[in-house]
């Protein structure tokens, strides 16, 4: 771990204290003109958000509705049902609400479809279609919502009837990791330290971390900073009170490596074929730990 008095991430030989350490001591909640110009510095340096309680007040309403939906469009997961239906399902959930599916029309290529459904060797940004489910599937299922201006994004796993060991493992072990990573968070601590927990329960149990994809700062846009490396990183970034981001680590089976589809520019499989899964939470950072702004429960 990097000390105050090491010589600086960044390449400016200064000591890391005098350069790229975001505070000068411990984080006190009544410094208020120190909690607004290390705000600015976040923005500034690292595209960091920090959040005032109003807007993570209107988050949480966001993550809530996210939620709510990924449950209600979860339990419709069943062999027969098609990725398509649940997508249509979903995005009426939306409309019904008042809000908008974040992910249609995102991106580059544009994000063709209202929620993202990775089914078995698909790691992330599977898209929906006609296909029927069935038995011994495993699906993530991932809604971000944007109510009222503000984002919620989470995702769960879903088993279709009895699955096989391989499949249950990266179900497992993805959801340890996920919720291992969440109880060490608070502030000061950098956010190297999220991956550390993650890569070393992943690799106990014979499983490989992506590091491909990353968490990410929400809230105010659908993706902010700080990126959040699910791996081994150097990341020496400290979180604050009032930051908001994903913790959302992506389980392999087999190789790290994943494919992206070059007819749809989205889909990212396996490059062995293998099972991945993957469970996310958005998570605000406070004073003196976390709160999980994300409601869903695990049912499987």
């Amino acid at each position: 771990m990097i000390g105050r008095n090491d010589e600086c991430w960044c390449g400016s030989n200064k000591k890391w204290k005098k350069c790229h350490y975001p505070h000068s001591g411990e984080f006190n909640s009544n410094d208020t003109h120190k909690g607004k110009d290390l705000a600015q510095e976040y923005l500034q340096k690292y595209d960091i958000y920090v959040k005032s309680q109003a807007q993570i007040t209107k988050i949480k309403a966001a993550c809530k509705l996210a939620s709510k939906i990924l449950d209600q469009t979860c339990a419709q997961a069943q062999a027969g049902v098609s990725t398509q239906y649940l997508n249509d399902f979903a995005h009426n959930l939306h409309i019904e609400a008042g809000a908008i599916p974040a992910p249609l029309h995102y991106g580059k290529p544009p994000y063709p479809k209202s929620i993202c459904t990775s089914l078995n060797d698909v790691i992330c940004h599977g898209i929906p279609n006609d296909i029927p489910l069935k038995e011994g599937d495993i699906l993530n299922i991932d809604v971000t919502c944007i109510l009222d201006g503000y984002y919620g994004d989470c995702s769960r796993m879903v088993a279709i009837g009895p699955i096989n060991k391989e499949r249950q493992l990266v179900v497992d072990v993805s959801y340890e990791c996920l919720m291992r990573s969440i109880a060490i968070l608070k502030p000061n601590i950098p956010v190297c330290a999220i991956g550390e927990v993650i890569e070393d329960y992943a690799a106990a149990h014979g499983c490989s971390v992506v590091n491909q994809f990353v968490g990410h700062g929400v809230g105010l846009k659908f993706h902010e900073g700080p990126q959040i490396p699910h791996h081994f990183n150097n990341n020496q970034i400290k979180l604050i009170p009032g930051m908001t981001f994903t913790i959302e680590p992506m389980i392999n089976a087999g190789v790290v490596q994943a494919v992206i589809d070059q007819q749809d520019g989205w889909t990212a499989r396996t490059a062995d074929r293998k099972a991945s899964a993957q469970w996310e939470h958005t998570v605000c950072i406070t004073e003196h730990g976390y709160e999980i702004l994300t409601t869903w429960t695990r049912s499987m």
